[in-house]
């Protein structure tokens, strides 16, 4: 799978932000251990995380409350996909993300998954 730099802007002092490349919008979140770059849709039904709430180390989507783990990107609350987790880094000084391209898995394919191992998602 393709890995693709995502240029995430300057953090202007702020401690979240999105940001949007080929198509896709990812959201970082300025911790004190660093950056945490992730998509900016909950995996679960796609609601923004941007106004998620950032607790015990978990990103909770204020949707339906599902928490991600932001070292591992695991739900904490339910058995769902997890939420993805890109490394930041500087790249010529420029802070970018590392972002592994996948083809998005149909309803069909997910199915099918879940058909053959109920905990694959």
């Amino acid at each position: 799978m393709p890995v693709v730099l995502v240029p995430l802007g300057e953090p202007d002092g702020r401690e979240r932000w999105t940001v949007s490349h080929d198509g896709r919008d990812y959201l970082v979140l300025r911790r004190e251990e660093g950056y945490v770059v992730t998509d900016a849709l909950c995996p679960h039904k796609a609601t923004p995380l941007i106004g998620g709430l950032v607790r015990e180390d978990a990103l909770v989507c204020p949707g339906h409350w599902y928490a991600f783990d932001l070292a591992t990107g695991e739900c904490r609350n339910a058995r769902e996909d997890p939420l993805r987790l890109y490394p930041a880094v500087e790249r010529d000084g420029e802070l970018v993300a590392r972002v592994t391209v996948e083809a998005p898995r149909s309803w069909a394919e997910r199915l099918r998954a879940h058909a053959a191992d109920p905990t694959s998602g």
